[in-house]
């Protein structure tokens, strides 16, 4: 009965609450009938006894290493599912109001909320998307909705607690089994199994950890596996390119107007087409150390244009890269760099050990450059 009430009430109008009149028929209906002989149905307060009406006191624990490495995985684990889902649900709620919710915020009262709440025993809480659709359907459509929400649930603990012990178990498993239909998502699933290879196997490994052992491992694992599939189709999107003799400015970007700047002879010009990381530095290492042509050159110019940050792996390999080809005899000039990659090199020391000048801001510069110190170092070589 309680099933049939929650899926046909939203056909009669999506404005009322099939669940709320699913509880509050059913578990009237066993009020009236329990005194019926024969008549028994296992209510909440039967399975659990008398719900306490009394908001608990504060308790404390005792934090030592013994107790984070025990709450810690899954802390970790109930986090990182808590802002997700909160995010998911923001995301869900701005598609169909038009707004836009600020997820730092979002985010920072969850955290608060879920540091506090434990104290008193209860659980963590997290954004749902199934209350706020509800309050959505209903005409909510700021975040006051979700505070009125929050307030009635506490009036309905103190004031209607012990109704509670009178609502069926068969009642409220109708309601949980409802609840896992709408969050199974199967159609989502279908849909994932059309992705790409390396992301139903994410799904798949996921979904088999949690089923074998439990969802903190498949939630670690499962994360895991996705950043290294990010970092994996990264790493291959990012291009190094090896350009001598000429280059044409234009080259990967909007401009028309072509504009060859001609490389002087034992001038090598390398280009970084992405973030400069610790999973590119290995492959711009190996590129950098092979000689174009079957030549060592004179001069190496690196474009970073589109390099939009560096982090410390890259800093480190692009100093050993700077020193190596110094004691080679190898001049090397940077191109292109953006301010914040600039105030990186600087923190780093990289400016002082290039010099400040072989840093130039567009390659026209930066070819001009090269091209004298090549011809210079010829010259010397010849006399």
């Amino acid at each position: 009965m309680s099933l049939l009430i929650i899926i046909f009430t939203p056909k009669i109008s999506n404005k009322l609450p099939g669940t709320l009149i699913a509880i509050i028929t059913v578990t009237a209906a066993t009020y009236f009938l329990s005194g019926i002989d024969g008549f028994a149905v296992q209510t909440i307060g039967d399975r659990f006894g008398t719900m306490s009406t009394d908001i608990p006191l504060p308790r404390g624990f005792e934090l030592n290493m013994a107790t984070i490495n025990l709450l810690l995985p899954s802390a970790f684990t109930i986090a990182v599912l808590g802002a997700i889902e909160s995010l998911l649900s923001a995301t869900v709620a701005d598609g169909v109001t038009g707004s836009r919710t600020n997820s730092n915020t979002e985010l920072i009262g969850q955290g608060i909320a879920n540091i506090v709440v434990p104290l008193f025993g209860g659980i963590p809480v997290t954004g749902a998307i199934a209350r706020t659709m509800t309050n959505i359907t209903n005409g909510g459509r700021t975040p006051v909705a979700g505070i009125i929400h929050a307030v009635v649930l506490l009036l309905i603990f103190v004031f209607l607690m012990p109704l509670i012990n009178y609502v069926p178990m068969a009642c409220l498993a109708a309601v949980l089994m409802v609840v896992a239909y709408n969050m199974s998502g199967w159609r989502t699933i279908i849909g994932i199994f059309k992705a790409p290879k390396s992301d139903v196997s994410v799904l798949l490994v996921t979904f088999f950890l949690t089923v074998i052992f439990d969802l903190t491992i498949a939630i670690e694992i499962g994360l895991l596996l996705a950043i290294l599939l990010f970092l994996r189709r990264a790493t291959e999107n990012i291009e190094i390119k090896v350009y001598s003799e000429q280059l044409d400015v234009a080259e990967g970007t909007e401009m028309q107007q072509h504009e060859v700047l001609d490389v002087a002879k034992g001038v090598s010009i390398y280009e970084i087409d992405g973030p400069f990381f610790f999973g590119v530095a290995t492959k711009f290492d190996e590129i950098m150390r092979a000689t174009v042509g079957g030549r060592t050159p004179l001069v190496r110019i690196i474009r970073m244009r589109k390099v939009a940050f560096i982090d410390a792996t890259g800093l480190h390999n692009l100093e050993i890269i700077i020193k190596s080809s110094q004691n080679e005899g190898i001049h090397v000039v940077l191109s292109g760099v953006k301010d914040n990659v600039r105030e990186s090199l600087e923190h780093a020391g990289i400016d002082r050990l290039i010099g400040a000048d072989h840093i130039c801001d567009h390659i026209t510069k930066a070819v001009a450059m090269a091209n004298e110190i090549a011809k210079k170092s010829q010259s010397q070589a010849n006399a």
